[in-house]
């Protein structure tokens, strides 16, 4: 565990009254929204608390408080400024200086372009161009995927993380050089810490940063997210930030059990394979888990309860900040038997306090027109956004904004039913509905039935042409640790022992080591539908990822 950064308290100890600035008389009862204040406050109120846990690269337990957190963001911000960098890529994984970076690029004035490193080098190299970004911060471990980039640009700086313990000397890196070199120059043109920087925004409606939807069939969108939309929870409670460079199960257990976590997000799949993890135990204390990315099954939720991870189900997009619905649970449910109230907990739910709430309408409407289905939880129609928690628009795509915003909502391509207690459930993305002899099959509500299994692990559903139907369902599968299963006794099972229609029943299914899904967990159809043609050129990390469902 490392100790307190003193030569960066040394340095400077700015955080007081960071907003002391008298506001002009017509501002005095309102203020710019901007999630980059939270940042001095929390290290305001409470220093010492710890903001950050983290295994580094060099594998030291890395612990920092939140003056610590507060005074290396600063120092980003003030080394951003002085050299004029305004649109800040960053090429990082789950790691502290990806924190500090999106509260220092902010702080400066900055706008971040967050790339996931999992994308193939061309899309990176796409993204970082089409965003027009002046300088990248960049993981050394994964320095050499902007090498095309590098090649075309050349004059774009690359401030590179070493991600060790150490901030100064043989261990530290170019980021670390570049939070003290801010810092000295905040020291020597006046020492204004915090109020020299841009904490509280101009314009709460400006740009903050710039995400990129899925590539999967045609490039990459970049996404405006603005200062007053854009919430930033953990630093707001002055909670701690548990930074992971990958996804380690059995390291996810040992957290929860001795760290004591009381919240973790994760996709459904991350889920899965905890909850299989040879690591599972069931927790002392109960732990809140936001399951999104992809559709939850009810059984997943069922076995996230007896672990005592108690799943709270929200849904977004890429386009709409992440989360703006929440599954809210009603204490009637505990009256209901187990799997009704595990299927209401995996349903989409309400809108989020925060933005107004949510619509389903009917499909294959003229232009501008907007139409309700009934809340019957069976007439199916598009989700559809408006509040607070929408994206601005498309960077640069006027075309595709107006297609987003049609008829002055936003849209999902989600498709769902509304239930009568207001209450959505996605059914499916529009283009992964199967229509077989008539019959819409939801691929989602499919792969719900036949992890039911207990021998199956994952599940995923793409259709396959059919001669007689038109189309069926061909699934992909994984089987639990330690099972063995084929396709035909899944097929045997589904048929005479689920509760799945016959007209639903997969006319293929296949063992797969593994399925192929996005950074966030969802499952990449578009690479299933190319296997179900035979195609496995097509491989599990070839698909730009996406963000929402």
């Amino acid at each position: 565990m490392s100790p307190p950064a003193s030569r960066l308290q040394a340095i400077t100890s700015h955080i007081l009254h960071p907003f002391s600035s008298s506001p002009s008389p017509q501002a005095t009862n309102i203020h710019q929204l901007s999630p980059t204040f939270f940042l001095p406050r929390a290290a305001e109120i409470e220093p010492e608390a710890t903001a950050i846990y983290h295994v580094t690269a060099n594998n030291r337990v890395l612990r920092r408080s939140y003056i610590e957190f507060a005074d290396r963001a600063r120092g980003l911000a003030y080394f951003l400024m002085k050299h004029g960098f305004k649109r800040v890529g960053i090429l990082a994984p789950n790691t502290p200086a990806f924190l500090e970076s999106i509260f220092g690029i902010a702080a400066a004035g900055g706008i971040n372009v967050a790339v996931n490193y999992r994308l193939k080098m061309e899309d990176i190299s796409y993204i970082f161009e089409f965003g027009e970004v002046d300088s990248i911060i960049v993981d050394a471990e994964y320095v050499h995927l902007l090498d095309d980039f590098r090649k075309q640009h050349p004059s774009v700086p690359f401030i590179v993380d070493t991600d060790t313990d150490a901030t100064a000397g043989q261990l530290s890196g170019p980021f670390d050089e570049a939070v003290l070199e801010g810092l000295g120059h905040d020291e020597a043109t006046g020492s204004k810490g915090w109020e020299g920087l841009k904490a509280q925004c101009d314009d709460e409606n400006a740009a903050i940063a710039i995400p990129f939807t899925s590539g999967t069939t045609a490039k990459p969108k970049g996404v405006v997210y603005t200062h007053r939309a854009f919430p930033w929870a953990v630093t707001a409670v002055r909670g701690t930030h548990y930074c992971l460079r990958k996804i380690d199960y059995p390291l996810i257990w040992t957290l929860l059990k001795d760290e004591k976590i009381t919240h973790f997000n994760a996709a459904p799949t991350v889920n899965t394979i905890l909850c299989a993890s040879k690591s599972a135990v069931k927790l002392e204390q109960p732990v809140r888990v936001t399951v999104a990315a992809s559709p939850p099954t009810a059984h997943l939720f069922e076995q996230m309860t007896n672990l005592n991870l108690f799943p709270v189900h929200v849904y977004g997009l890429t386009e709409t900040y992440g989360p703006i619905t929440k599954g809210y649970h009603m204490p009637v449910w505990e009256t209901l038997p187990l799997k009704e109230k595990y299927a209401r907990m995996a349903r989409q739910g309400h809108g989020f306090i925060t933005a107004l709430p949510i619509r389903v309408v009917k499909t294959e409407q003229p232009e501008g027109v907007l139409i309700d289905v009934k809340k019957d939880g069976k007439e199916i129609g598009e989700i559809v956004f408006l509040g607070n928690i929408c994206a601005k628009e498309y960077f640069k795509d006027p075309e595709a904004t107006r297609k987003l915003f049609d008829g002055g909502v936003l849209h999902s391509g989600d498709l769902a039913v509304w239930h009568a207690d207001g209450s959505t459930q996605i059914l499916d993305r529009a283009k992964d509905i199967i229509i077989s002899g008539g019959e819409n099959i939801s691929s989602v509500a499919l792969e719900a039935m036949l992890v039911q299994n207990p021998d199956v692990l994952e599940a995923g559903v793409v259709s396959v042409p059919d001669s007689h139907w038109g189309e069926r369902p061909k699934a992909f599968i994984t089987v639990q640790a330690g099972k063995s299963l084929t396709g035909e006794a899944l097929i045997a099972w589904a048929k005479n022992e689920s509760s799945i229609s016959k007209f639903m029943v997969p006319r293929e299914v296949e063992v797969v080591d593994e399925l192929p899904k996005t950074s966030t967990g969802k499952l990449k159809k578009n690479v299933l539908r190319a296997w179900a043609k035979g195609d496995r050129s097509v491989k599990l990390g070839d698909v730009l990822g996406a963000f929402g469902y």
